[in-house]
C-alpha cells in the first residue's frame, strides 16, 4: 500500500469476520463450561416437562380406549338383547331389532365421538400448558372461530342436534309409519342429519332433521281400527248387532288376527240416522302399524255375515217399487186454444171471406 505497511488479505478477512478468528483453548473451555452449566441448570426442568407430557398423553390414550371399549360393550349388549327376542311373539309385537340396532349404533357413535373430543382436547390443552404457553389468546381465537362456523353452518348444526335428540328420545325408528309434515311414509333409515322415508307409492323422501317441526308416529303403542257399517233404516238393530259381534269374535280366534287384535271388537253405536240409511260404528284396538289390514278384514267378515243374515247394506240392489195403476190421462195432450171456434186464436187463424170488387 502506498505510504504504509503491506497488510495481508487473511488479516483483512479476519477483521471483517470475527467468527473466523481462531479460538483459543481457554475460550473453548469457557464456552463448554457455560453450556454444561446451562444444561445442568435446565435438565431437571426438561425432564420434568417431558415426563409430564408423556404422562398426559398416556393417561389420555388409556382413558379414551377404556371409555370407547365400555361404550362398545354397552352397544353390543343392547344389540344382543334385541336379537334374543327377535322371532318370538314378544319380538314381533314390541321389538324391532333393526330399529334398536340402528338407534344403539347411532347413540354409541355420538357418545364415542364426544368422549374422544373431550379427552383428547383436554389432553392437548394440558400439553400446551406444560410448555408454559398462554392459552388465553388460543381459547379466545377458538371461541371466535366456533361462533363464525356456527353461524355459517347453523343448518347443519341444527340438523345434527335435532337428529341426536330424536334418537335419544326414540321419537321414531326403522319400520315406523310417520307423518313428518313435509313428508309421510315408512321410516327406512334414521341418521343424525337426514331421515329417509318411503312413501305409499314407493318414492323415497330425504327429510332433514332440522326441518321436522312436528311428527306423528302411527306405530307406537297401539292403533284403533274403525269401520262404519251403513244399512237401511228398516233393518233390525239387534240382528245387525249380533251379526257384527259374531264376525268380530270369529276374527279374534283366527290366525294371524288373534295377535293383531289387542282387544274385542266393540260396537260403539249409531253415528248417523237418515231417511234412507243408518250407520253403525265398529271399533277395535290393534297392534301398531296393522290398523289398515284389520279394517279390511273386518269389513270383509261383516259383509259376509250380513249377506248370510239377509241384511241389505246401502248401495246394494234397490227395493222393488209397488206397481201403481196407470193414469189414463197421462198420455193425453193438453187442450189447445185452436180447438174452440170462438176463441181469438181461432178467429185470427180463420181466412178472410172473398168479396166481389166489381160490385158497389
Amino acid at each position: 500500500m502506498p505510504g504504509g505497511c503491506p497488510v495481508s488479505w487473511s488479516v483483512l478477512a479476519a477483521a471483517n469476520d470475527p467468527e473466523s478468528i481462531p479460538v483459543t483453548l481457554d475460550e473453548a473451555a469457557e464456552k463448554a463450561t457455560n453450556a454444561a452449566s446451562w444444561v445442568e441448570q435446565n435438565w431437571s426442568t426438561w425432564l420434568n416437562t417431558g415426563l409430564r407430557i408423556l404422562l398426559i398423553v398416556v393417561v389420555a390414550l388409556l382413558l379414551r380406549w377404556a371409555v370407547r371399549r365400555a361404550l362398545t360393550k354397552l352397544i353390543e349388549r343392547m344389540n344382543r338383547s334385541a336379537q334374543a327376542v327377535e322371532g318370538t311373539a314378544l319380538g314381533g309385537l314390541l321389538v324391532n331389532a333393526e330399529r334398536r340396532r340402528q338407534r344403539s349404533e347411532a347413540i354409541g357413535s355420538v357418545l364415542r365421538s364426544v368422549a374422544s373430543f373431550l379427552i383428547l382436547g383436554t389432553a392437548g390443552l394440558m400439553v400446551l400448558g406444560a410448555f408454559a404457553i398462554d392459552l388465553a389468546p388460543l381459547l379466545a381465537s377458538a371461541g371466535v372461530a366456533g361462533v363464525a362456523i356456527g353461524f355459517g353452518a347453523r343448518n347443519l348444526v341444527t340438523d345434527f342436534l335435532s337428529g341426536v335428540f330424536m334418537i335419544l328420545e326414540d321419537q321414531y325408528g326403522v319400520g315406523d309409519s310417520v307423518d313428518a309434515g313435509v313428508a309421510s311414509g315408512e321410516v327406512v333409515e334414521v341418521g343424525l342429519r337426514v331421515t329417509k322415508l318411503r312413501g305409499v307409492d314407493g318414492e323415497v323422501w330425504y327429510v332433514r332433521n332440522g326441518e321436522i317441526k312436528r311428527i306423528g308416529n302411527l306405530s307406537q303403542g297401539w292403533a284403533t281400527a274403525s269401520v262404519d257399517v251403513t244399512v237401511r233404516p228398516t233393518e233390525d238393530l239387534d240382528q245387525v248387532q249380533s251379526v257384527i259381534t259374531a264376525a268380530g269374535e270369529a276374527m279374534a280366534k283366527d290366525e294371524p288376527w288373534n295377535e293383531r287384535l289387542w282387544g274385542p271388537v266393540e260396537i260403539l253405536g249409531l253415528t248417523e240416522v237418515l231417511l234412507d240409511s243408518m250407520t253403525v260404528r265398529v271399533s277395535a284396538k290393534t297392534m301398531p302399524g296393522k290398523k289398515l289390514g284389520v279394517e279390511r278384514e273386518l269389513r270383509w267378515r261383516i259383509k259376509r255375515g250380513l249377506d248370510e243374515a239377509g241384511i241389505r247394506i246401502v248401495g246394494g240392489l234397490p227395493a222393488q217399487a209397488e206397481e201403481a195403476t196407470p193414469d189414463p190421462t197421462a198420455g193425453m195432450a193438453a187442450p189447445s186454444a185452436f180447438s174452440s171456434a170462438t176463441s181469438p186464436q181461432s178467429a185470427a187463424a180463420t181466412p178472410l171471406p172473398k168479396t166481389d170488387l166489381g160490385k158497389n
